[in-house]
C-alpha cells in the first residue's frame, strides 16, 4: 500500500467506490423522477451514500500516519455507507416487483469475477487515476449502460456486496498494522506517559500502595472530587491504585 499525499489512489477500494459513485448518480439522473421520488430525497440520499464510501476512504488512509484508530474507523463508515446503498439497491428491485440475481446466476458471477486492473501511475496521479477509474466502470457497461433499471441497480447491488468485503479485509489489514505499530497518537500518548512517569520520579513523587511504581498527579474529570488533583499509579490502567493529594 501506497502511503503518501494520494496515497488511497492505489487502492483498489477506493477506485471501486469511484465506479460505484459514478454509477449512482448515473443511476439517479437517469431512473429516479417526480413520480417514483417526487421530493428529491431518495436521489440525495443515493448519491450522498455513495460520494461517502471514496470520500471516508481516501481522508482514513490520509490518516494512517497520524492515527491508525482513525484510519480504521473511517474505512469502516465507508463500509456502512455502502451496505446503505446496496440495501437501497435491493429496496429498488423489490419495487419493481424484481428478484435481485441470484449468487449462483450466470450474471452475478460474471460482474463479481470481473478484476480491476491494476494502477500504473508515474508522476500525474490524478490526471492518470481519472483516467484509470474511467477504464474501470466501463468494464461493467454491459449492464451499467442498459435501458433496464433492474439490469444496472442488479449489477450495483454486487459491486457494493463486493466493494463492502473488500473493505473487510482492509480492515483486517489496518488492524494487524496496528496491533503491531500502533500509530502517531498513540505513540504519542506513550510518550507522554513515559515524560510524566519520569517528572514524578524527579519529583519524589510517592509508590502506588498496590504495585509499588511511582506515581504520577492526575485530575480527576467527574464525581464529587471532580476537579481535584489525585495521585495515579503510573502503570494504569494494569493497575488502579490512588493516593489522595495532600
Amino acid at each position: 500500500m501506497k502511503i503518501s499525499r494520494f496515497g488511497y489512489f492505489w487502492l483498489d477500494t477506493w477506485i471501486l467506490a469511484n465506479v460505484i459513485q459514478l454509477a449512482t448518480q448515473d443511476f439517479c439522473a437517469r431512473f429516479l423522477n417526480h413520480n417514483n421520488d417526487p421530493g428529491g430525497r431518495q436521489y440525495d440520499q443515493m448519491t450522498q451514500a455513495a460520494r461517502s464510501a471514496p470520500a471516508n476512504i481516501a481522508e482514513g488512509n490520509s490518516r494512517h500516519s497520524t492515527s491508525k484508530e482513525t484510519e480504521m474507523k473511517l474505512t469502516d463508515v465507508a463500509r456502512a455507507t455502502l451496505a446503505e446503498l446496496g440495501n437501497d439497491y435491493l429496496n429498488w428491485l423489490l419495487r419493481q416487483e424484481s428478484i435481485p440475481w441470484s449468487i449462483h446466476s450466470a450474471e452475478y458471477q460474471t460482474v463479481s469475477n470481473i478484476s480491476l486492473d491494476r494502477p500504473n501511475y508515474t508522476d500525474d496521479v490524478q490526471h492518470q487515476s481519472s483516467i484509470h477509474i474511467l477504464a474501470q466502470k466501463h468494464r461493467f457497461d454491459q449492464w451499467l449502460k442498459s435501458d433496464d433499471s433492474t439490469v444496472v441497480a442488479n449489477c450495483l447491488l454486487v459491486l457494493c456486496n463486493r466493494l463492502v468485503v473488500m473493505i473487510g479485509r482492509q480492515i483486517e489489514r489496518q488492524l494487524e498494522v496496528f496491533k503491531e505499530e500502533g500509530g502517531f497518537t498513540e505513540g504519542l500518548t506513550s510518550e507522554r506517559l513515559a515524560y510524566r512517569t519520569k517528572q514524578s520520579v524527579e519529583t519524589a513523587s510517592p509508590l502506588c500502595p498496590i504495585c509499588g511504581k511511582p506515581m504520577i498527579r492526575r485530575m480527576a474529570k467527574k464525581g464529587i472530587n471532580s476537579g481535584k488533583e489525585f495521585w495515579s499509579c503510573s502503570a494504569y490502567p494494569q493497575c488502579n491504585g490512588t493516593r489522595k493529594m495532600e
